[in-house]
């Protein structure tokens, strides 16, 4: 059952119930308890009392100018926003941080080549650094424009077609299944001497909204395709889904969440009929492969933040690292040239073409990448939309605030009172924001609730306004907009309010 709840206008909520036969397993399972095993009973209702939602909006709430906890940064706001180390870090963590932040920025180059510790780039890629998707630690955009698609590609996937397919993504060994030409994502950029994969196509077309006292709002509905393959056609049941790059503020405090905290807001099945059915992703580690929760990624794929760095080295740069060792990327078995190109391994680094502590470095880094402090959360504007934003029921999903675990593993994400506005919990988000490509658990209609903490600083961090899991969304009015299936209700509520309101509203958002 949800814990957290919030009273919603006159409008109903379409019921979409989800059926999640493993939870059941998750449930009896000693590595997902129902309780936090950090605290103590004491603890435990200091928690509970410090996360309530609130149903005072006169003023702000204790702490939320800190929605990082003791990490919270509090720089000037500027371009570098999302860029600074979490406060609380120690000296020696300091430093960690900052090698951390070169190999970030590092631009990889082709194999063979001079500069040994930096090659074995691709040799298919959609990008030669991280910060050339994640620019300036925050959100990528769709290509406007002569612009080019570096913080954007397209995954590729089909579906289960076997029963023995059908078992590994029921057992969580698969998520699904690559394209055998073109394997997990289209790779639009290639070393010298090699064809890329392709490139992305994306066509709009402007869907009118009426909104309350006359005003409409006009949406773009993206249609995606590829052109300019140079290995031949795609599977015809492969489905495209397109990324842009979230930004990486709060990763290591979302990972220190307590597992029971976040199964807590699970209601797979809808037991209590309020239309939201929110239920854990459930991956394998990709070192262990243990089972896990996933909690980052747009569909939940990934348990822990060295397994979305793990696969972003491999998949978006082509690196091999001890967790993903393909040191020729996503090339696949039909793209013989790929697999003719030299490899950046040196013997004497290590067997990987970015080995321990490359890929050490650079979880540091993203677990540490702080979040800004909230700007005025006491305007008695910001206010009014707070309390718009929870009596709309858009809480229901972003879940306000956690504490999280005492036993974290770097102090600085222990035992802090966080605000990401996210319950990490798989929705149907409805027909409008459908791929159809299942990943693990998720379906073609079901995404994570993406946390909202620094959504504000996004044009000043990224100088655009785009968002959503493909940027299809202009502002937050028409991100809002697009949300259907479980969130259609709160986002009936917000089309139902007037201008002022509406705009107050959004002056909460754009506070986080």
């Amino acid at each position: 059952m949800r814990a957290l709840k919030a009273n919603l206008f006159l409008l109903p909520i379409l019921s979409s119930a989800l059926l999640l036969t493993p939870l059941v397993a998750v449930s009896e399972d000693t590595r997902f308890p129902n309780e936090r095993t950090d605290l103590s009973p004491k603890d435990r209702k200091r928690v509970a009392s410090v996360t309530r939602v609130t149903e005072d909006f006169s003023k702000a709430e204790n702490f939320e100018t800190m929605q990082g906890g003791a990490a919270t940064t509090k720089a000037i706001v500027n371009g570098d926003a999302f860029s600074h180390f979490s406060a609380n870090l120690t000296f020696a963590e300091e430093e960690e941080f900052k090698l951390g932040n070169a190999l970030f920025r590092k631009l990889w180059v082709s194999s063979p080549s001079s500069t040994q510790a930096s090659d074995g780039l691709g040799p298919l890629f959609n990008a030669r650094a991280c910060q050339s998707c994640h620019l300036k630690d925050g959100r990528g955009h769709p290509p406007e424009g002569a612009a080019d698609a570096t913080s954007m590609f397209l995954r590729l996937a089909r579906p289960a077609r076997t029963e023995e397919e059908k078992t590994l993504i029921a057992r969580h060994e698969a998520l699904n299944f690559p394209d055998l030409t073109y394997g997990k994502q289209l790779q639009d950029l290639a070393v010298p001497g090699l064809k890329s994969e392709g490139s992305m196509a994306i066509s709009y077309e402007e869907v009118q909204v009426a909104l309350a006292e006359g005003e409409v709002v006009s949406l773009r509905k993206p249609t995606y395709s590829v052109k300019d393959l140079n290995y031949g056609p795609l599977d015809p049941d492969v489905t495209l889904s397109p990324r842009i790059a979230p930004p990486m503020i709060g990763m290591g405090l979302i990972q220190a969440i307590h597992e029971a905290d976040i199964l807590a807001n699970a209601d797979p099945d809808d037991e209590d009929g309020d239309g939201i059915s929110g239920k854990p992703s459930l991956v394998r580690d990709h070192h262990t492969r243990e089972l896990k929760l996933g909690r980052f990624g747009f569909k939940g794929q990934n348990a822990s933040v060295r397994d979305q760095s793990a696969s972003a080295f491999v998949g978006d740069l082509g690196i091999s690292n001890p967790d993903a060792p393909f040191h020729h990327g996503d090339c696949t078995s039909a793209q013989t040239d790929c697999f003719a190109r030299a490899s950046g391994v040196q013997e004497r680094l290590g067997d990987t073409e970015a080995p321990d502590p490359v890929l050490e470095l650079v979880t540091f880094y993203s677990e540490n990448l702080a979040v800004p402090a909230r700007r005025e959360p006491g305007d008695t504007k910001v206010l009014k939309g707070k309390e718009l934003f929870y009596r709309s029921g858009c809480v229901s999903c972003h879940t306000p605030k956690f504490v999280t675990r005492r036993d974290a593993e770097n102090k600085a994400h222990a035992f802090q009172l966080i605000w990401p506005y996210s319950d990490f919990l798989l929705h149907d988000m409805g027909e409008g924001l459908a791929d159809g490509q299942q990943v693990g658990i998720a379906d073609g209609r079901e995404w994570r609730t993406q946390p909202l903490w620094g959504i504000g600083l996004t044009e000043t961090v990224n100088e655009h306004t785009f968002f959503l899991h493909d940027g299809r969304a202009r502002n937050l009015t028409e991100a809002i907009l697009w949300h259907g299936g479980e969130a259609e209700a709160a986002r009936d509520a917000f089309a139902s309010l007037n201008k002022d309101d509406r705009t107050a509203l959004l002056a909460f958002l754009e506070s986080l």
